[in-house]
């Protein structure tokens, strides 16, 4: 069983930065594939991006492509999304997610992925 715990959403404004993180617990992190998905109020969840479990190929949806930057660092337990260049249109609660299959977290499955966190509130104003 996995734990995943968001944390580092808040207010920003329009064309700043925010990291967010996921540290993982009870489980061996390394062994999953990560994403993030986000959820906007009175819109469906979307898929952001996704890492496979080495880190080594990430995914980007086309909306935060050259904007946010997936990375892990195994030995810490701990996802990371660096957002750059932020919008409105970017708020969002944002949730990371880990499975063991990397087409599950990417979001190319209607399978949802295994373990989810609680969600960070992602404000961005204008």
């Amino acid at each position: 069983q996995v734990q995943l715990v968001e944390s580092g959403g808040g207010l920003v404004q329009a064309g700043g930065s925010l990291r967010l993180s996921c540290a993982a617990s009870g489980g061996t992190f390394s062994n999953y594939a990560m994403g993030w998905f986000r959820q906007a109020p009175g819109k469906e969840r979307e898929f952001v991006a996704a890492i496979t479990w080495s880190g080594g190929i990430t995914y980007y949806a086309d909306s935060v492509k050259g904007r946010f930057t997936i990375s892990r660092d195994n030995a810490r337990n701990t996802g990371y999304l660096q957002m750059n260049s932020l919008k409105p249109e970017d708020t969002a609660v944002y949730y990371c997610a880990a499975d063991l299959q990397t087409r599950v977290v990417g979001g190319k499955t209607s399978s949802d992925p295994e373990y989810w966190g609680q969600g960070t509130q992602v404000t961005v104003s204008s």
